[in-house]
């Protein structure tokens, strides 16, 4: 415990935005984003432990895992700031506490960073751009450069801050209670990001044919009565379109897959999802994991299961 307290200047929370930039400079499949977190920390650790033991302990309390946007882990760097502040300062703040609010923002927080800046601010600023380059007007990547800097600096920088102080009121909390408020809240906002998800990223299909029925005359196109030549294409894709319904060949094809997808859309990949949940929980490494579901899939792809 300090015998003075110890408190982050504005210059010391803006050095950890600057470095915040760095967060994905060493990103790895096992731990993602925490080597860049730790780097980040560093120049506000370095003034709370001034002691070696307990700067070496809090990097390491860094070095777990942690995934999110770039630009959203500002929040969530804002809000340790404050916590490892406190706890630097005598105040009982677990270590189990400071993670619990990292991996309980992060997963909410990453689903928002994409749609907004890579989906909506960055191609409005880009088309601005874009448009005086088009007219021969230099200006246009150059006020593309700028523009673009100072949205993402001044966001990086007030979310920080914002963190910073929302993480002063947690601390202050002297019941705790708010502290699992924002947890547990922050941990059912990620589970939901994380179901959404799935669904959209995780696509698994089983190729084998379930059956084969013939369709009737009329149902199918007639290859053979379609004129030659590029007419040929055109009528078909013609015939083919979802007003008119026509099979392109003569049979009905029913896969596993289209089976699955008629009882529980999306189910394979939340199984596989599961496993991979489960097999965490029993340490086992993210490497040995991908590299698992990498032979898998190309041996079950040769064996025509997927």
């Amino acid at each position: 415990m300090a015998d003075k307290k110890i408190k982050l200047t504005k210059a010391d929370r803006f050095n950890v935005m600057w470095h915040s930039q760095f967060l994905q400079g060493s990103w790895n499949y096992e731990r993602m984003q925490n080597g860049g977190y730790v780097y980040s920390m560093i120049p506000a650790l370095r003034k709370l432990y001034p002691n070696k033991k307990d700067l070496s302990a809090a990097l390491q309390r860094h070095l777990v895992f942690f995934n999110t946007h770039p630009y959203l882990a500002s929040p969530v760097i804002g809000v340790t700031l404050a916590l490892e502040e406190d706890k630097a300062n005598g105040v009982p703040v677990q270590d189990e506490a400071i993670q619990g609010v990292k991996v309980g923002m992060m997963g909410p927080l990453a689903g928002v960073g994409d749609p907004v800046f890579w989906y909506t601010v960055r191609p409005i600023v880009g088309a601005l751009g874009a448009s005086m380059a088009m007219q021969g007007n230099i200006l246009g990547p150059i006020l593309f450069f700028v523009i673009w800097n100072v949205i993402r600096l001044a966001f990086l920088w007030y979310t920080q801050e914002f963190g910073y102080r929302a993480g002063s009121a947690i601390t202050k909390d002297v019941s705790g209670g708010l502290l699992q408020k924002v947890t547990r809240g922050a941990s059912m906002m990620g589970m939901f990001v994380l179901g959404a998800l799935i669904e959209r990223w995780v696509i698994i299909k089983f190729t084998p044919v379930v059956s084969k029925t013939p369709i009737q005359k009329g149902g199918y196109i007639n290859w053979d009565a379609l004129p030659k030549g590029p007419r040929a294409i055109q009528q078909a894709l013609i015939q083919w379109d979802k007003g008119n319904g026509l099979s392109l060949t003569k049979f009905k094809t029913t896969t596993l897959q289209d089976n699955l997808d008629s009882l529980i859309p999306g189910l394979a990949g939340l199984l596989l999802t599961f496993l991979c949940m489960w097999l965490l929980k029993k340490k086992v490494s993210p490497i040995w994991i991908i590299i698992g579901i990498f032979v898998i899939g190309v041996l079950f792809h040769v064996w025509h299961i997927l």
